[in-house]
């Protein structure tokens, strides 16, 4: 699907603590930097539906395994990010996102290009796309 990159990232094992690579200036997908963060979502949750205008997203998820589902009004693509499928996703603006919980524990980190504004993004509820979230 057209504006999606999935990037396989680099991993450091340690004894002592492994490192986990997420961007460089020079990677494919980035786009400048404008705001990161960290969202949480509970095992068996849902958020979405939302658009982002603008704003290229970067997601990694750092901790569990998160599915994320993206709409372009046609097509659905699913990707699941974990410690064992250690990708980052970006996405960029005018594709819709969701994204379910699988772990007991799930964290996702955005590497976002821009700040967030409340008027850049479009929300719809779940039900508002048909896709099964069962399988």
């Amino acid at each position: 699907m057209d504006g999606i990159t999935l990037t396989p990232l680099k991993q450091i094992l340690h004894p002592k603590g492994d490192i986990f690579h997420v961007m460089k200036k020079n990677d494919d997908g980035y786009c400048g930097f404008g705001e990161a963060y960290f969202t949480n979502i509970n095992h068996g949750e849902i958020k979405g539906w939302n658009r982002h205008n603008e704003m290229t997203l970067n997601l990694v998820v750092v901790c569990g395994e998160v599915e994320f589902i993206i709409h372009n009004e046609y097509n659905f693509f699913s990707a699941k990010l974990s410690k064992n499928n250690y990708q980052r996703l970006t996405i960029k603006p005018n594709l819709w996102l969701a994204f379910r919980g699988l772990d007991s524990e799930n964290i996702v980190l955005n590497l976002a290009n821009i700040e967030h504004k409340s008027n850049e993004s479009d929300k719809r509820a779940i039900e508002s796309f048909e896709y099964n979230w069962k399988k």
